[in-house]
């Protein structure tokens, strides 16, 4: 990982964002928050319709109802435009919203792209990473460099679900 990408710790603000969802319509971490009944799951994967970040999505969308009854909403966010998102949520009947992030600021200001190791090269791109932010604001959980297998059940066994 390069020095200039921050990892996010438990207690740090969460940086506020606002990203384009799948259709196109703005989504405030702010309005999200106050709408949420105790946290938000942030989660960054790398590239919509890739047989990792289909695993994950899909992961999530089996396990939402566990998130929804706790009072915890889900987004995804990814570097995609919106129209690929669009057709990631349709093809795999995704039902929480992916955020578009092209321009890549959210993933940095979230420590969630930067260098890493793929297939044995650093590379620059998004680490996969998953960031649980309380109602208040606050980073209650951050996960860096997950697998896509089997990290929602790590999630849900560290938030109680």
């Amino acid at each position: 990982m390069s020095e200039s990408t921050a990892r996010l710790q438990p207690g740090d603000t969460a940086p506020e964002f606002t990203l384009d969802d799948a259709d196109g319509k703005p989504v405030a971490l702010r309005q999200v928050l106050a709408a949420a009944g105790d946290s938000v799951v942030l989660y960054f994967y790398p590239a919509a319709m890739t047989p990792g970040c289909t695993t994950q999505a899909c992961d999530f969308r089996d396990n939402l109802h566990a998130f929804q009854g706790a009072g915890i909403t889900v987004l995804g966010v990814s570097p995609d435009p919106v129209d690929k998102l669009a057709a990631f949520r349709d093809k795999e009947g995704l039902t929480f919203p992916l955020l578009s992030d092209p321009d890549r600021k959210v993933l940095t200001a979230y420590g969630a792209y930067g260098e890493k190791k793929n297939y044995g090269r650093i590379v620059q791109g998004v680490i996969r990473s998953t960031i649980v932010i309380g109602a208040d604001g606050t980073v209650r959980r951050a996960f860096y460099n997950v697998k896509a297998t089997g990290h929602v059940d790590r999630i849900r066994r560290e938030l109680g679900l």
